[in-house]
């Protein structure tokens, strides 16, 4: 398979045609090669227009959420970017070619090791990675000037919003444990908080003392 022309087809099928428009997104997405992070075995996949498993119930995000949830945080490449579910490691590439410095978090072990050899695979070594409840953040690195969540939370978890810089930007799904709304959020320079929707989207649940219980 020519993963360089279905990289081209995504692109021109499922990003620009979707109505993406950020440039540096779009070139960001041309340049990352989302194969390698799928299983081998899926790889023939990696560039359809859908979500794929990458074990531990866990999921790669459809090609169109990843540029979408990109271009809301309106990057310009100065920015301090903190990640929720590093999962297979994609959307922190993508954010590391977006921004200065990526700091993301993974609570499954085996996913954080595997997303790691990835992101050095391609020399992307302005991503910082820890393993823990993402749900609180990384706190000893606040505060960050955008924070992408990408698992669905029944509210916005206020560590989050208190380690997001004033008139940085938060993009995180809000909703109920199987069907979200893409929320971008906004703080003023006085501590305030705008938000506005997006679209409707799924995404796996936000585990975490400040999200979702594993027993629900």
């Amino acid at each position: 398979m020519n993963f360089d022309i279905a990289r081209r087809r995504m692109i021109d099928s499922q990003i620009v045609g979707r109505g993406v428009t950020d440039r540096r997104v779009i070139e960001a997405m041309q340049k990352v090669p989302r194969h390698i992070f799928v299983e081998e075995a899926m790889s023939a996949q990696a560039y359809s227009d859908s979500s794929l498993p990458i074990g531990d119930r866990q999921t790669i995000s459809q090609p169109y959420i990843v540029a979408l949830m990109s271009e809301l945080l309106q990057l310009t490449g100065v920015e301090k970017v903190l990640e929720i579910g590093t999962g297979s490691g994609y959307q922190a590439a993508i954010l590391a070619i977006l921004a200065n410095r990526v700091y993301t978090v993974e609570r499954i072990r085996p996913l954080a090791m595997r997303a790691r050899k990835a992101l050095d695979s391609l020399g992307l070594l302005n991503v910082n990675m820890k393993i823990g409840d993402g749900s609180e953040g990384w706190e000893s690195e606040a505060p960050f000037d955008a924070i992408l969540v990408t698992a669905g939370a029944p509210e916005v978890p206020e560590p989050l919003i208190g380690q997001l810089r004033p008139g940085g930007k938060l993009v995180i799904p809000i909703g109920t444990q199987h069907n979200q709304i893409m929320v971008k959020i906004v703080k003023g320079a006085d501590g305030s908080i705008t938000r506005e929707k997006s679209i409707e989207c799924r995404f796996v649940k936000l585990l975490g003392s400040c999200g979702w219980s594993d027993e629900i």
